[in-house]
């Protein structure tokens, strides 16, 4: 008995599923194209083998491990946080003696993926056979068929972005290049860390960033002077997206002056909460002055209440799972930055967002009509059967299939991108195929618009 049913997530009607079928047929051999996501270029640079179960499938994914910790599971139990697992057979048999927490959820789709496709186990993970999932994991793990280069060619991968600090020295991304691979294996720009005047070591990371370009940081020209020069370098090093994940989608277009003023207020520690929220909006609105410069596509994902668990956040820091939706304002907020680019044919900038009321209301009426706007797909809480298809329904009528970029996995969890890929995959056929039944659609212009929706607007949106 297999883990997974040949027509999951297609249509209940026999005949819409029957087009869901043919429409997936055409494009489940499609290459992945990844241009968003969490990966480490550390894993392809050193192509080493992952160590066990528990270091791929429950220590990098906050998906497995919220889940556990609502659930009563502490985050000690599960040796979150650490470098090196004491005891990962044990954590691996918490992990097992719980899966049944992730019924009805796309986790529970993604592993089973993995553990079928991957692994060849088909009997559902549980206590009883924890020992039996971690011995064959871990001795595969320790082929040659289970590195890190070997599976990304096995994923099929077209091109796999990561996710950057302005002050990585991209080095990894460096040994890949030097190391002969044919394998694109791409940085993304994501200043968070010197935009955000509240992120952790902000003042230092000002100083660094003036250390590494011989520039003074602390000048309002200097600044925007050293961001300019590390964009350059990251698209040396064949970056061609940036990544905003700010806490609201406000923007400003302040004067010069006015800028400059404020930015010496945030350096100095004077400025007010409102005025660090105005310099962020100002910084979103600047970045997107560069994009038009250098042609960097532009990712903005705000309405994340970040380590909301302040508990978690003083022992463990940053995202431990505790990262929570809230609701977002775009029309209003966007408005000074598109009152100043949004016009701009030459330039793009892709929203994503984790407020779904926001799909029909503002999201799709604003991509239907600005040139430089795109949707990004359902992302983290929404990157879900249910999510995939919301979108579809209620973005689809008003900004149409092209105002959209196609699927990223955003995923720190490398075993679960063609997962993940395969959902978004049969989700789009299960739209398109009833678009077709509805007779909304003929059956070419689905076959047309799946592969579009697969590899087509993903490669045109960013660049690749």
């Amino acid at each position: 008995m297999a883990l997974l049913h040949e027509d999951r997530l297609f249509p209940a009607d026999e005949r819409t599923r029957a087009i869901a079928r043919r429409l997936y047929e055409s494009i489940k051999g499609l290459p992945i194209v990844s241009p968003h996501g969490h990966t480490q270029a550390r894993w392809f640079a050193q192509n080493e083998p992952f160590p066990d179960p528990v270091k791929l499938f429950v220590q990098p994914d906050h998906y497995v491990f919220r889940m556990l910790y609502s659930q009563g599971v502490t985050l000690e139990e599960l040796e979150i946080g650490k470098q090196e697992i004491d005891d990962p057979r044990k954590v691996w048999r918490t992990f097992a003696s719980h899966y049944y927490l992730f019924r009805g959820t796309p986790t529970r789709l993604w592993l089973d993926y993995a553990f079928q496709e991957l692994f060849g186990l088909t009997e559902r993970l549980s206590e009883s056979n924890a020992d039996l999932y971690y011995d064959t994991i871990a001795a595969q793990l320790q082929t040659p068929d289970f590195l890190p280069r070997t599976l990304y060619e096995r994923f099929n991968i077209e091109v796999l972005a990561t996710t950057d600090s302005p002050l990585d020295s991209l080095a990894d991304h460096e040994a890949i290049r030097a190391s002969g691979w044919n394998a694109r294996i791409i940085p993304t720009f994501r200043p968070d860390p010197l935009v955000d005047p509240q992120h952790p070591g902000f003042l230092d990371n000002i100083r660094a960033l003036g250390t590494l370009t011989s520039e003074d940081t602390f000048t309002w020209r200097g600044y925007l002077r050293a961001l300019a020069r590390r964009r350059e370098y990251f698209r040396q090093m064949g970056c061609t997206a940036t990544d905003h994940g700010h806490p609201t989608a406000l923007t400003e277009d302040l004067g010069d002056t006015s800028a400059a003023a404020l930015f010496e207020q945030v350096i100095k520690g004077t400025a007010y909460a409102a005025d660090l929220e105005i310099f962020r909006g100002q910084m979103l609105t600047e970045m997107a002055r560069m994009s038009l410069e250098d042609g960097l596509i532009m990712q903005i994902h705000p309405g994340s209440v970040r380590n909301h668990n302040a508990q978690l956040y003083a022992k463990y820091g940053r995202d431990m799972g505790a990262d929570i939706p809230a609701p977002t304002n775009y029309v209003e907020a966007l408005r000074p930055l598109l009152n100043r680019f949004g016009n701009e044919r030459h330039l793009t900038i892709i929203l994503f967002t984790l407020d779904e009321a926001t799909y029909s209301r503002e999201l799709a009426p604003l991509a239907g009509h600005y040139p430089c706007l795109k949707l990004g797909p359902p992302w983290w809480f929404h990157d879900s059967a249910e999510g995939m298809m919301r979108f579809r329904e209620r973005a689809t009528e008003t900004a149409g299939f092209y105002n959209t970029v196609g699927f990223n996995d955003d995923t720190r969890a490398f075993l679960s991108i063609p997962a993940r890929h395969d959902v978004a995959r049969r989700i789009d056929a299960a739209f398109l195929g009833r678009q077709v039944a509805e007779h909304k659609l003929e059956e070419d212009e689905a076959m047309e618009l799946a592969t579009d929706l697969t590899v087509g607007l993903v490669r045109k949106a960013y660049k690749l």
